[in-house]
């Protein structure tokens, strides 16, 4: 996901990887940066401690932007039946 974005808009992707267990110390904490697994564009938190769509990523990277929201994907068949 992340380097297809790179490519559609231009942003600097940062990828921290670290082990859980530095996510729970002080000094992290005192950082103030999110829980991990987190996303952060710019200075907002997308999301913190949970998974989150391509969809909203990409319309938060848009607002960050100043740029209008991107065209929802067009649902198939099966996503219409079972309204996902």
């Amino acid at each position: 996901m992340m380097p297809r974005l790179g490519e559609t808009y231009d942003i600097e992707i940062e990828t921290i990887s670290k082990p859980p267990a530095e996510f729970n110390t002080d000094e992290y904490f005192e950082l103030d940066l999110p829980v991990a697994p987190a996303i952060m564009v710019g200075e907002e938190i997308v999301t913190e401690g949970s998974d989150i769509s391509d969809e909203k990523v990409e319309a938060a990277i848009c607002k960050n932007l100043g740029l209008p929201p991107p065209e929802p994907k067009k649902k198939g068949m099966l996503g219409r039946l079972l309204k996902k």
